[in-house]
């Protein structure tokens, strides 16, 4: 299957690094021009510095802001109106007791993780709509569905988005435009390994081994019995933006590895 994705514009929100990274070097990669965006002018130069290495001119921009409010999210869509490929990656997580959780990181888990997909679609959806061709993907998560106990907050984020992305595709049906969700599960992103570094240099394991038995004990009930890659993460968010996936849509692709039980 070759995916051709030259004409294109993609946007990919919080991809500086990790599975956002990867997935915008995979939109590019199939011949889309591709919104690099982080927080920091630093993170989104670094990134794109990155990403040159390896790819053709012309196919990279970037956007410096913090998508977590609606300020950030205007001035995105102002500086890039129009837009064919809109992935919602932007998300962040953490390990907090659901007793110890202020209202205020509910609601910035909520404004970063779930209104930051909210807004841009808002934003960009008419607009493909018109043109009759537009791929919205939701990063979502195994945490969706197998909630973790440590992380609830984040885990109804990612709830959220599967609702979300399924209720847009029922309103884009007949358009030609699709709302899909992803949803990975234990990833070896930068963010698992910065985690497992210190405990993997004193046992001696590499940063695989550590990610392997960190998901064995974790998330035992995996199937791949490994951590995926942030490229397997976004071969799948690639062919959901592809015109080879017309007919999927309101779908949940998971990438989990086999965590939660198919019903």
């Amino acid at each position: 299957m070759h995916i051709d994705l030259t004409g294109k514009l993609a946007i990919v929100t919080g991809s500086t690094a990790g599975i956002g990274l990867a997935i915008a070097k995979g939109l590019a990669a199939s011949g889309a021009t591709v919104v690099v965006n982080g927080r920091s002018k630093q993170a989104v130069e670094s990134a794109l510095e990155k990403l040159a290495r390896d790819l053709p001119p012309g196919r990279l921009l970037g956007f410096p802001g913090d998508l977590g409010d609606a300020k950030g999210c205007q001035a995105l869509v102002a500086a890039h109106p129009d837009c064919d490929i809109l992935v919602n990656n932007l998300g962040i997580y953490g390990l907090q007791d659901f007793f110890e959780i202020p209202d205020s990181e509910w609601t910035r888990f909520f404004e970063t993780n779930v209104m930051s997909g909210v807004r841009l679609s808002r934003a960009y959806l008419p607009q493909m709509a018109k043109k009759g061709w537009g791929r919205v993907v939701f990063l979502s998560s195994e945490s969706a569905l197998n909630i973790p106990a440590e992380m609830i907050h984040y885990g109804f984020t990612k709830t959220a988005m599967l609702s979300i992305a399924r209720g847009l595709a029922k309103r884009m049906a007949g358009t030609g435009v699709t709302v899909n969700s992803v949803l990975p599960g234990p990833t070896l992103s930068d963010g698992l390994a910065a985690m497992l570094g210190d405990a993997a240099a004193a046992k001696g394991q590499s940063i695989e081994e550590a990610a392997t038995a960190f998901v064995m004990a974790n998330r035992p009930s995996s199937l791949l019995r490994r951590a995926a890659t942030v490229e397997e993460v976004a071969n799948m968010v690639v062919y959901a933006c592809s015109k080879q996936a017309s007919a999927t849509t309101g779908a949940a692709l998971r990438v989990d590895g086999g965590v939660v039980e198919c019903l």
